[in-house]
């Protein structure tokens, strides 16, 4: 178990990191594990805790807690059960503490974790509380990525707490994440698995933030940011309307047919200059493919036809993607079958969030043949021509 960290005078890391976790919502993949973090400020008056950890791991935070002999507020920046979860057990240890959060937030935490009205403050956007030479400044930023969800800044130590907002699921023994490549791939995982559906609604927050004064971002996973500039200019870069020079292929193929096409693309692809990132989906890791999805200008679905329909691996990728709004500009459908195939009428309706150009479908009978390449060298040059012409827009 690691013990408290101290970030500064009065302010300190009272939070948990797992290291062992590899699946997150029973659907996020954790390669890295992650953190549950919690913030401990003491002023002259009030004492404040920051978030709370997974209820999985509320014996830790108790025993970081253990020497405090006051909590007047607990923070609830976010009502999910991993970082509000264990705050109904915290009340109990705390019974004077009150639960500060937005007025949205306050019907979450009563129903999901049936805390008490009575023991609820709402703030306004930009409402302080004074801890004693210490102040909590709430700021509103929802959808990153709840409707209720704020930020905290400490302007006397120039902190600003951010909760889900600029995280990553990412166990270290650091406390702070320094300028890793390490840490941009985790929180890239991170954006593009859980905050790019709200890409629009992060622009105008992050713009709220930027206002702001502050040495520090202190997310509630992962490692903290003491070089903010880093990690705000690249959430600045993902969730801007600029698309890369790159091409995602999920696939899956039953009986080497539809391989057989993708793998004629890609080389295709890759004679005229355009980048691509092959996604196999029997084996893939979905943070990995969200990762790719980010910055692609355009995505090929590869499917064999089962029965009349895609393949439902591809079936489920499709649908993810859809609910992960990714900023692509082109799709196509490529992929074979045995006697009738409806895969484009079915893929179409999967993807209602996606506005893009439909640049073709390749589809064939049975083995790819001469023709098929040559629909698919045709594919490929439609492709190329688009991304150029995006880079010289």
């Amino acid at each position: 178990m690691m013990k408290p960290k101290v970030i500064a005078e009065g302010v300190k890391w009272v939070g948990v990191v797992d290291w062992n976790r590899r699946m997150f919502d029973s659907l996020i993949p954790l390669p890295d594990g992650t953190s549950y973090n919690a913030y401990l400020v003491q002023g002259t008056e009030k004492t404040a805790l920051i978030d709370a950890v997974d209820p999985a791991m509320l014996g830790i935070l108790k025993e970081h807690l253990k020497d405090v002999d006051r909590i007047d507020y607990i923070v609830a920046q976010h009502a999910e059960q991993d970082h509000a979860g264990s705050i109904p057990f915290v009340m109990e240890m705390y019974p004077e503490a009150v639960v500060v959060c937005t007025p949205k937030a306050k019907s979450l935490l009563i129903d999901h974790l049936a805390i008490s009205e009575e023991r609820i403050r709402t703030v306004g956007d930009n409402e302080e509380i004074l801890l004693g030479g210490k102040t909590l400044r709430f700021i509103h930023t929802p959808w990153v990525h709840w409707p209720e969800t704020m930020v905290t800044h400490l302007p006397e130590d120039g902190i600003l707490f951010t909760c889900d907002f600029l995280g990553s699921h990412m166990a270290a023994s650091d406390l702070y994440s320094g300028k890793k490549s390490c840490i941009l791939e985790a929180a890239k995982r991170y954006y593009a698995e859980i905050m790019m559906p709200f890409r629009k609604m992060i622009q105008t927050n992050l713009k709220k933030i930027r206002e702001l004064d502050f040495r520090v971002i202190a997310p509630s996973h992962g490692p903290l940011h003491d070089y903010p500039e880093y990690i705000l200019a690249a959430y600045e870069d993902w969730i801007s309307d600029d698309v890369s020079n790159s091409v995602v292929i999920p696939y899956i193929s039953m009986h080497g047919s539809t391989e057989m096409m993708v793998d004629h693309l890609v080389a295709s692809l890759s004679e005229k200059g355009v980048t691509v990132h092959k996604f196999e989906l029997s084996m893939t890791d979905i943070g990995k493919l969200a990762i790719a999805l980010v910055d692609a200008a355009t995505i090929v679905i590869g499917t064999p036809t089962v029965h009349i329909g895609p393949h439902p691996n591809v079936f489920s990728v499709t649908y993810l993607a859809n609910i992960l709004r990714p900023k692509a500009k082109y799709a196509a459908i490529i992929g074979s079958y045995g006697w009738g195939t409806k895969v484009v009428e079915q893929i179409s309706g999967l993807i209602p969030n996606l506005k893009v150009e439909v640049l073709g479908t390749v589809l064939c009978k049975g083995a790819p043949k001469e023709a098929a390449f040559a629909e698919l060298d045709a594919l490929a040059n439609t492709i190329a021509e688009k991304h150029s012409a995006i880079r010289q827009a």
